[in-house]
């Protein structure tokens, strides 16, 4: 089985631009989580697939591995599956660029599901971590995810969910991790599937992927890494950075 990563990067994201360039340390943003994957040792090949000659050439010239994307592409599993698209692969971890400190024991474990999977019943796994804090469970920018008794994803969402009516039961909250194992057929399905209904209203590729029939395995964590969406962010990842070098 191989397995490789794919860190999807655009460079005009719109909430932070060019965030995935900022320094981080002494290293863009994006060559932080590149070479995180690559630490891990957990992947036959380790790629950046982009839009943006900046990034594109930032990773080449610390003689990392780049694709330049040929099409436009509205999220990181349709540039993707453009760059898998011809390559002999089974298994594809979609690493998200601004998450420089993804943990290798969180990735192993999403391979695991894939290694355990002898049917091939489960199309893709992904990272959920139990939440607590309301100002995070209220949150748009945190998307919720809830499972059924299995583990499987029934609906991913930016508002809350479940709602908690009944205040006499106990309520789990978990966030979706950005960090996605595929088989490569899922992928390649989602990538010839227009955008769907509920994926439009949500702005959640994951719910493409469900509106179209493909199982979905959760994994718990308990790491809680630093990602950058916002200025504010990237300073806590610089904090983060000095605490753990």
């Amino acid at each position: 089985m191989k397995i490789i990563a794919m860190i999807p990067a655009r460079y005009s994201a719109s909430r932070f631009p060019g965030k995935l360039m900022k320094d981080l340390a002494g290293k863009p943003v994006i060559l932080r989580t590149y070479e995180a994957a690559l630490h891990t040792n957990l992947f036959d090949d380790v790629y950046v697939v982009t839009d943006s000659d900046i990034i594109f050439k930032s990773i080449q010239n610390a003689g990392g591995k780049a694709i330049m994307s040929k099409k436009e592409h509205e999220c990181g599993s349709d540039r993707i599956a453009e760059a898998v698209e011809n390559l002999a692969v089974d298994i594809v971890i979609n690493v998200q660029g601004d998450e420089p400190f993804i943990d290798a024991v969180s990735l192993s474990k999403l391979i695991d599901v894939f290694k355990k999977d002898s049917t091939k019943e489960i199309d893709l796994a992904s990272l959920k971590v139990e939440i607590t804090d309301m100002e995070d469970i209220k949150n748009p920018n945190n998307v919720k995810v809830i499972t059924d008794v299995n583990n499987l994803a029934i609906y991913f969402s930016r508002s809350v969910i479940p709602y908690h009516r009944d205040t006499n039961i106990k309520v789990k909250y978990y966030k979706h991790k950005g960090v996605y194992a595929f088989r490569k057929q899922a992928l390649l399905d989602f990538y010839n599937t227009p955008i769907t209904p509920l994926e439009a209203a949500e702005k959640i590729e994951a719910i493409r992927y469900q509106e179209i029939g493909k199982k979905i395995k959760m994994v718990e964590t308990s790491v809680e890494a630093v990602g950058i969406d916002t200025p504010e962010d990237l300073e806590k990842a610089k904090n983060y950075l000095k605490n753990v070098e």
